[in-house]
């Protein structure tokens, strides 16, 4: 106890010493302090010293005080070290890696703990295939230190360590990688190669981004210890050193440009971005930091919902919880380990945006590639967060950027394909929560319908969506297999209707022909669905038709002698052809119409959705003449309606009336098909329609 309690003063002291060289810098004392402020240094060093010291003589009492370090300063060269060069191809390739291979600087403490991670690996191997070891039931640990006075940072593991041979050649020899041959040995045998994580044998060197000077002691069972030094500049120095233990500790002497990396709060922070599911604990001054269990990897039986809550926190940035969870892992076409979560609250706006991060991290036995791999996933599901492991991933030696390969293509596939079967089986198995849940994402589906190539991935897609149908009550919703499975033989349509609203849906003109003839139709509610059925066209063979455009689309000639109550066709003729003079431009035609019950008469035009489309976006600015130029309209009347048979009398006894009466219906009409950019422009001929009406009265 007494131990503990001289540490943790020790520990005290050090804290406070340092925090008054920060707030007093060196360079602000006179120069009469000079020796006041080596002493000082001493001191800091001494209890630096002191405290390692005490750390290692009473290991046996970590577990009681939460304090673990191996980290220590008795290492010493002994004799005169061997200074060699590296070959000039070699120098080259050395200030490639340190300046600019990796795009961030932090990611060297990846490679590092990667290569202990190996080190360790290397342990348990030879353990299990019987070879002699020094110590072979020491614990297998990666320990990191900061020290922000003597502006290092240090990295050490109990790991298999490396003989003078193995150091010139490992070390002295960039791209020849001690874990790639490692690898190549293994797979000749039975033992698992998935737990080796070096490939390239350049990570070691990404250190000298933020190092000026590199340390390296080590030693290997069986062999005396020894120290490798570099400054990267093209030479290194090997010589034999003393009280080295087992293991590799690598000391980087922080350049002027890189003394966050002295900092503990900074060193955590990558840790737990890179390297936080590591499978071998990682202690940083003295605390284990990686405490995360690497949930992705776990039987699924085994993983809690409270687990899943914890790690969807984590892995998400995200304080909701997860609705759905797919976990699962497969072997072929690809190796994958995935662990995806489907949120429960509603998206926000910058949820919405395409500019939105993709929210799967990705990694490579349980090192972290990318934080947010976006061509992992299409864009469309960027809501998706969690985590995807794959060792099939083909990387460039700085392991951040993914290669465009047919591997690559083919793991996006196999997890697009995948989430979209998951979906339609939770619609199935969990009917009401999937209903909220496409009620508050479905946006992003359409948008895969939008923007996807393929006919087969659009259709998959649209699998997933539900709309109201006027087969069923309002509030209940079908999908497009659901529309389809009712269909009669023959019939080729899947017919859809977009409205703002049911009500309005239900007593709009174009819903009267199909309701009387009871054929289904979807509700399309949202302004952009009838750009997706547009879009998608098709599905399970059979047509996408909008009920506007089948309007349009009259098979048969109209026999109004056979319709009771109509006008006679001579003056249904007559009016026509006056209705269309009075238009002028304004319609491409005039028609009669036997689909129409309850309303005068609709507009029609060759493609509704498109052309609302177009209105709402590209109107602005246009003359109005050009503007019924583009949109060609038709008018279709019901010659059976009592608005329709007045007009007939009224173009010969009140043509000025009839006139009115006409602009008003053809106004009418465009605003019930959406095709009016502002409803309040048809108000003036409404009020001159009006005020002519009531001189009567």
């Amino acid at each position: 106890m007494w131990r503990i309690v001289q540490r943790k003063c020790v520990t005290n002291v050090i804290s406070l010493v340092q925090n008054h060289v920060r707030t007093f810098p060196v360079r602000a004392l006179p120069v009469r302090s000079t020796t006041a402020r080596l002493r000082g240094r001493a001191v800091v060093t001494s209890l630096a010293r002191f405290s390692s010291t005490a750390a290692r003589e009473q290991s046996s009492q970590d577990d009681e005080s939460g304090f673990h370090s191996i980290i220590g300063d008795g290492e010493k060269p002994t004799g005169q070290g061997t200074r060699m060069e590296f070959q000039a191809e070699t120098r080259m390739l050395l200030d490639i890696v340190a300046k600019s291979l990796y795009s961030e600087k932090e990611v060297f403490i990846r490679e590092l703990i990667s290569n202990s991670s190996d080190a360790l690996e290397k342990v348990r191997y030879f353990n299990l295939t019987g070879k002699s070891l020094e110590s072979p039931d020491r614990a297998l640990e990666i320990h990191i230190g900061t020290d922000k006075v003597a502006k290092t940072l240090t990295v050490q593991d109990t790991g298999v360590g490396m003989t003078r041979e193995e150091l010139v050649d490992n070390l002295g020899t960039i791209a020849r990688s001690g874990s790639k041959a490692f690898l190549e040995e293994l797979k000749k045998g039975s033992v698992d190669p998935g737990t080796i994580i070096g490939q390239f044998g350049v990570g070691f060197y990404s250190t000298f981004m933020i190092a000026e000077k590199v340390e390296v002691y080590t030693r290997a069972s069986g062999s005396p210890g020894y120290l490798w030094t570099s400054d990267g500049t093209g030479t290194y120095e090997v010589g034999e050193a003393e009280n080295v233990q087992l293991g590799t500790k690598i000391v980087a002497r922080l350049k002027p440009d890189s003394l966050e990396f002295a900092d503990e709060d900074r060193i955590k922070e990558v840790i737990r971005k890179y390297s936080n599911f590591v499978g071998n604990p990682i202690f940083l001054n003295g605390k284990q930091v990686n405490t995360i269990q690497a949930v992705w990897l776990m039987d699924p039986k085994d993983v809690s919902e409270e687990m899943h809550e914890e790690f969807y926190r984590f892995v998400g940035n995200s304080y909701d919880r997860p609705r759905f969870t797919l976990h699962y892992r497969t072997d072929a076409p690809v190796n994958l380990r995935t662990l995806l979560y489907f949120p429960e609250g509603k998206p926000g706006l910058f949820d919405l945006s395409r500019d939105m991060d993709v929210g799967i991290s990705l990694y490579c036995r349980k090192v972290l590639i990318r934080h947010r791999a976006e061509n992992i996933l299409p864009k469309w599901l960027r809501f998706v967060k969690g985590v995807v492991d794959s060792e099939d991933i083909p990387l460039n030696l700085s392991r951040e950027l993914l290669q465009d390969s047919s591997q690559i293509r083919k793991l996006r596939t196999v997890l697009t394909n995948r989430v979209v079967r998951f979906l339609q089986d939770r619609a199935r198995k969990e009917p009401d929560s999937y209903r909220e849940f496409i009620t508050n994402y479905g946006i992003f589906f359409k948008e895969g319908i939008l923007t996807g190539q393929e006919q087969m991935e659009k259709e998959e897609i649209a699998r997933l969506l539900q709309y109201e149908s006027s087969k069923c009550p309002a509030g209940e919703r079908v999908t497009l297999m659901d529309y389809a499975s009712r269909m009669k033989p023959g019939e080729r349509d899947i017919f859809y209707l977009a409205a703002p609203s049911r009500h309005l849906a239900e007593s709009s003109a174009y819903f009267e022909a199909f309701k009387a003839r009871d054929v289904e139709v979807l509700f399309c509610y949202e302004p952009y669905d009838e750009l997706v059925l547009m879009t998608l066209r098709q599905f399970d063979r059979k047509n996408l038709t909008s009920v506007e455009k089948e309007m349009r689309q009259e098979k048969e000639s109209v026999k109004v002698e056979e319709m009771e109550g109509s006008l006679p066709k001579s003056e249904l003729d007559a009016l026509t052809e006056w209705m269309k003079d009075t238009l002028g431009g304004k319609v491409s035609a005039v028609k009669y119409t036997g689909k129409l019950d309850s309303h005068p008469c609709v507009v029609t035009v060759e493609d509704m959705g498109a052309a609302r489309h177009f209105v709402r976006t590209q109107f602005a600015g246009i003359p109005e003449e050009q503007r019924y130029r583009l949109l060609q309209p038709q008018l279709d009347v019901n010659p059976r309606h009592p608005i329709v048979k007045k007009l007939a009398e009224l173009r010969t006894g009140n043509p000025e009336l009839a006139a009115l009466v006409t602009e008003q219906l053809f106004s009418n009409a465009m605003v019930s098909a959406g095709l009016v950019e502002d409803p309040r422009t048809v108000l003036t001929k409404f009020n001159q329609l009006l005020a002519l009406a009531l001189e009567k009265h």
